[in-house]
């Protein structure tokens, strides 16, 4: 996986690895980007469209994710004319397990009596609910990112698989 720069003199966080993460994801926007960017959206008016965020704050966080190593920007063709879309690199897949935890965290805290039910972790190969998010007790082994989905239920009735990597094949 790659490396994110965060080496800054005027930085607060020093060499607390968490301070260091927190300065990279720390706002609500970064965490729900990155959750679609895991789900497949890769169009800044996919983006827009589906969390309702203003113009000006998701071009600066898009900004900031391909600046921090997390999404890359991919050229492609539209029509006559050469546009962009953004891709997951290996850095913002690594996110996985923490937007994981981070879903249980907030079903099981935030807000507990509304009826939003967890993310669900399935091994898309075999169809599994994974008990972690990294381990199918089914196949007896690990689950690697590009056979994992999430079952939202809010979102779907169905497992959603989670986006491809750019650069693997």
């Amino acid at each position: 996986m790659g490396e994110i720069d965060m080496k800054n003199d005027d930085s607060p966080f020093g060499p607390c690895p968490l301070g260091r993460a927190a300065g990279v994801l720390g706002d609500r926007w970064t965490m729900l980007i990155m959750r679609n960017a895991m789900l497949g959206t890769t169009r800044f008016d996919e983006f827009k469209s589906r969390l309702g965020i203003a113009d000006n704050i998701l071009s600066n966080r898009l900004s900031r994710l391909v600046d921090a190593g997390l999404l890359t920007k991919v050229p492609y063709l539209d029509v006559n004319r050469t546009r962009e879309r953004y891709a997951l690199t290996g850095a913002g897949a690594g996110l996985r397990p923490v937007l994981q935890s981070l879903a249980e965290w907030g079903h099981t805290y935030v807000n507990p009596d509304e009826p939003s039910g967890a993310v669900t972790v399935i091994h898309h190969t075999c169809g599994e609910t994974t008990t972690d998010g990294r381990y199918c007790a089914a196949c007896q082994r690990p689950v690697p990112y590009d056979e994992t989905a999430w079952m939202m239920p809010w979102l779907s009735e169905t497992p959603q698989p989670l986006a491809e990597v750019h650069g693997t094949p």
